[in-house]
């Protein structure tokens, strides 16, 4: 299949998930753009979903970013698609933000870390850290491994937090999904300190959109509305009765606000 062969009306959509999740949490959200005809594209990063790296293959965040930027890096230069990030996801877009701004029409994050220009990218991470209290994490459990000169830690979800405070409005049968899906994922909160700061000149050209989930338990609407007052947003937009999974508890008017935002930025 020819990703890229696409008509002009036709437009692209490539999702990316949050942190141990992969690209089966777009099974609701995936035919229903297609089904309005868009061409649509699900991304498993490094070590998530069915992607075969392990995390000891994982040190940066290109490292945990490579299938997107390898897909972007194959996008023609006479097209561009539209990014959707969720969640740890957001870190992704503005990587691939900062390398192929040229290729990339707007950038949607759905209740998902966007990094500013001024600090390095451990910076929105923290002021999330400092609203959400250690104990909320639950049954979350981390691990550091690997040398003293570079430390990594490893971030397991526990079910109950799964079940209490990402996916407290999705179905039942969602929730099981996810208890069986879901995969240990690096915070790259070693990394993130050393890395570049995200360029105004590249990252921040870029046109961005937020969706804010209204009833979300991890990513606190007060946190998603700092985030956009941060850097700016082109367009917001805010789900009612959505939990921290909009794709799954409110696929249909995640849909609608996704098909908005890119036909604004089309008309534009």
């Amino acid at each position: 299949m020819d990703f890229f062969a696409n008509s002009s009306k036709q437009k692209h959509f490539v999702l990316v998930h949050g942190a141990g999740h992969g690209a089966w949490c777009w099974y609701k959200l995936k035919p229903l753009l297609e089904s309005t005809g868009q061409r649509v594209t699900a991304i498993d990063l490094s070590a998530s979903g069915i992607n075969t790296k392990s995390l000891d293959e994982i040190h940066t965040l290109h490292d945990y970013a490579e299938p997107l930027m390898e897909f972007m890096a194959a996008v023609p230069p006479d097209q561009k698609v539209i990014l959707v990030g969720h969640s740890f996801g957001g870190y992704c877009l503005a990587l691939a933000m900062e390398h192929f701004p040229e290729k990339i029409s707007i950038a949607v994050f759905v209740a998902a870390f966007m990094p500013d220009t001024i600090h390095d990218a451990s910076y929105v991470g923290n002021q999330f850290a400092e609203r959400f209290p250690a104990e909320d994490m639950l049954d979350t459990e981390y691990f550091v491994y690997g040398s003293s000169e570079e430390p990594r830690t490893v971030m397991s979800v526990g079910p109950k937090f799964l079940e209490i405070n990402a996916y407290q409005l999705c179905s039942m049968e969602d929730l099981e999904l996810a208890k069986l899906l879901v995969r240990p994922t690096h915070t790259l909160n070693q990394h993130f300190p050393k890395a570049n700061k995200f360029s105004a000149d590249k990252y921040g050209s870029v046109q961005r959109a937020y969706i804010i989930c209204s009833q979300d338990r991890t990513f606190l609407t007060s946190f998603q509305h700092w985030l956009v007052e941060n850097i700016g947003a082109t367009e917001v937009r805010e789900i009612k009765e959505a939990d921290h999974m909009a794709m799954l508890s409110k696929p249909q008017e995640l849909c609608k606000y996704l098909l908005d935002i890119a036909n604004k930025v089309h008309l534009s």
